[in-house]
């Protein structure tokens, strides 16, 4: 196994959590600790129903398979589309779902993306990708830029504006979407219109102050991080400053030429500093980020806290911007 990066020390005293988001955390159930060994063998999840997540709203949703990179597997993923606007070119949201490149499936965040739709009136894409450590890196993000070039080459088959596509995703898929913004701009691919990173995973070194300060406690922990970049990058790698910059966006050398970014994190969770850094890097090359530290939020504050006041204004951000960078009323 790689080394590990070294633990908290008591001066990283950890920042509260809200106190909505403290009361949720307190009454989640203790759950196992996840291996390597138990990545695929614990207690199946169950896949959210499309229908069920749906329910009355005029939203279609179809599964379909589409290439994957050269020499791959195909790819699957769900598109929902607004009822009724049959037609019309509208804007689209590329959904990648989290969980630390490990675990998760795209059914999982299909609440998500129908409510976005659902709200904006835009097409929503969720793609499924390979995880690690049975397909470490590159398959995931290779994946996740083949599903992106797949939506933009077949914009218009799909009733989608190619210039109005966000490639969004939490965690994991924060991480991935930084990477396939990326690609797009070393590939010279499809230009996205923004990149909307929700509490991304973006530094393998797990070195911050915040990545020691959530050394046991909240939702996405320390010891599942340093698990996640061990399956994704091996060994070597695994906590390395080399390792690529398509694995670990923090590692790229040039945030210059990237799509808009939104970038959301709770000032309570081990993403807090990398992210903050990654909105100053863009900054820095004169590009445009905005973001926003929640107060007391801890990682993935929306899904977890759904009823939380701070998750409640986090939505709100998230649809002016998207609103703003998608032109839709």
């Amino acid at each position: 196994m790689p080394t590990a990066p070294a633990t908290g020390q008591p001066q990283h005293t950890p920042v509260p959590f809200d106190p909505q988001v403290a009361a949720v955390l307190d009454a989640l159930p203790a759950q196992p600790p996840l291996t390597r060994e138990t990545l695929r063998s614990g207690p199946a999840m169950a896949f959210p129903d499309n229908d069920a997540v749906i329910g009355e709203r005029a939203i279609d949703w179809e599964d379909r398979v589409i290439p994957g990179p050269a020499g791959a597997p195909d790819l699957e993923v769900t598109i929902y589309r607004p009822r009724g606007r049959e037609g019309e070119t509208l804007p689209a949201v590329y959904n990648i779902h989290g969980g630390g490149m490990i675990v998760g499936h795209r059914s999982w965040e299909a609440a998500r993306v129908v409510d976005i739709v659902d709200e904006l009136g835009v097409v929503g894409v969720n793609v499924e990708y390979r995880l690690a450590p049975e397909h470490p890196y590159p398959a995931g993000v290779e994946d996740c830029y083949a599903g992106f070039l797949w939506l933009a080459e077949n914009a218009r088959s799909l009733g989608v504006d190619p210039d109005r596509i966000v490639v969004m995703g939490g965690s994991a898929g924060g991480g991935f979407s930084a990477a396939v913004a990326l690609l797009a701009r070393d590939r010279k691919g499809p230009r996205m219109a923004g990149q909307l990173l929700l509490c991304p995973m973006l530094d393998n070194t797990n070195s911050t102050i915040s990545s020691l300060q959530y050394d046991g406690i909240g939702t996405w922990q320390r010891e599942l991080n340093l698990l996640a970049w061990s399956c994704v990058l091996g060994e070597e790698l695994a906590y390395s400053a080399d390792a690529p910059a398509y694995a670990a966006p923090t590692r790229a050398a040039d945030l210059s030429g990237l799509p808009p970014a939104f970038i959301e994190v709770g000032a309570a969770e081990m993403f807090r500093d990398e992210d903050v850094e990654y909105a100053s890097r863009i900054w820095a090359t004169g590009g445009q980020a905005e973001l926003h530290v929640w107060a007391g939020g801890a990682h993935g504050f929306d899904m977890y806290m759904p009823g939380s006041e701070i998750a409640r204004a986090a939505l709100a951000a998230r649809s002016s911007w998207l609103r703003r960078v998608l032109s839709v009323g």
